[in-house]
């Protein structure tokens, strides 16, 4: 996302729509007009429509844009971390350790994009780790490249994996931030922010977390100001 001084660029604002929306498809009207909330003129913003476009970013069909299906895929993580499908933790973690040989630089980076998407931390180079609490399957490029294992570490690794003060300070300026925002344009910018800062969320198990950890709180109070907010929205872009 690209945010400068309060503000969008056409693409982070064409996405941010996308993406908010379900299903992920808006008329190249209903774009111009969230756009015209950053001040971004209508020529600009269908250029970055075709721009997206011959990128591969969207796909447009009679005056209509939706997401491709890597975006589809991203949007797909960004309702999960919403709403998180975990199970019960009983102490084991997930390690993956990478035993493949000579990968490409391409490779690797897309590798660590996949694990950072399974909320995996890297403990050292080439060797990844989380509870066992998520439910989900591992991807064949991880398999293809990893060997996996199922452990449970004598000492309690979580400090040296994730920076949880960090990420619990933030949740709390998005909470404030969520319930003073003022008007459609920096409802936008809090609402991309926040999901932005959810898809960040580890997802511990409770007996990992700090007592006070706001990560459900910051969910409940995104979810009912998202309700409002898409309604309102919703009537903008009907005017």
């Amino acid at each position: 996302m690209e945010e400068r001084n309060g503000t969008l660029s056409a693409r982070s604002a064409v996405l941010s729509a996308l993406l908010g929306s379900h299903p992920p498809e808006l008329a190249a009207r209903h774009l111009v007009r969230i756009g015209g909330l950053f001040g971004i003129a209508e020529g600009t913003v269908r250029v970055a429509l075709s721009r997206m476009v011959a990128a591969g970013d969207l796909i447009q069909v009679n005056g209509r844009y939706t997401l491709s299906e890597r975006l589809v895929e991203r949007q797909a993580r960004q309702d999960e971390s919403r709403d998180p499908h975990t199970r019960p933790w009983d102490g084991t973690w997930e390690i993956a350790v990478v035993t493949a040989e000579r990968r490409a630089p391409a490779d690797r980076a897309a590798f660590r994009h996949v694990m950072g998407a399974l909320r995996m931390a890297e403990l050292r180079e080439g060797t990844w780790l989380r509870p066992a609490n998520l439910i989900r399957s591992w991807p064949d490029s991880v398999r293809a490249q990893c060997t996996l294992i199922d452990g449970r570490p004598h000492d309690d690794p979580t400090p040296l994996l994730w920076d949880l003060d960090g990420w619990a300070a933030e949740a709390r300026r998005l909470e404030r931030e969520l319930e003073r925002a003022d008007g459609l344009a920096e409802g936008f910018l809090v609402s991309a922010a926040v999901l932005r800062h959810l898809l960040k969320d580890p997802l511990l198990p409770p007996e990992l977390l700090p007592a006070d950890w706001p990560g459900a709180e910051l969910r409940r109070i995104y979810d009912g100001f998202d309700r409002a907010y898409r309604t309102t929205l919703l009537e903008h872009l009907r005017d």
